[in-house]
């Protein structure tokens, strides 16, 4: 580095362009950094049905149903399936209550919870006969 000033003045000017840039740039390193968009399954039950082994269970029989179609929707695009877990485990069709902008990603977010049905019987000391579960297939 080359020292341009020698008096006091440009030294003290210097030190504060220094401590500004340091400044900036913790800032920049502080933030947090970009990334792509990338695929993510939420899975949310009704509030009453507590069992986290079953729910568990439940996301990652559809997680691993999920087939990505090549196209994803525009980054923030989100596709929303709900599902009424019978007694037994078994669903009637799944309904897509939110669109994500791609029918390819609608599409395989319904196919995934088809095809991850039926699933494990409702535990027992849960009293209602259903439970309701929303899959949010997000690409953010």
């Amino acid at each position: 580095m080359t020292r341009v000033g020698h008096s006091g003045e440009a030294s003290i000017i210097g030190r504060a362009i220094l401590a500004a840039l340091v400044v900036v740039t913790a800032g920049l390193l502080a933030s947090e950094p970009l990334r792509a968009a990338a695929p993510r399954l939420q899975v949310y039950f009704a509030s009453d049905f507590t069992d986290a082994a079953y729910q568990k269970q439940t996301y990652q029989k559809v997680a691993s149903a999920w087939k990505r179609p090549a196209k994803n929707p525009k980054p923030g695009g989100k596709a929303v399936v709900i599902a009424v877990i019978q007694k037994d485990g078994s669903i009637p069709p799944p309904t897509l209550h939110l669109a994500s902008g791609s029918d390819e990603w609608d599409a395989a977010a319904l196919e995934a919870v088809k095809s991850a049905a039926p699933f494990g019987p409702l535990p027992k000391g849960y009293a209602r006969p259903n439970v309701e579960v929303h899959f949010h297939f997000e690409y953010l």
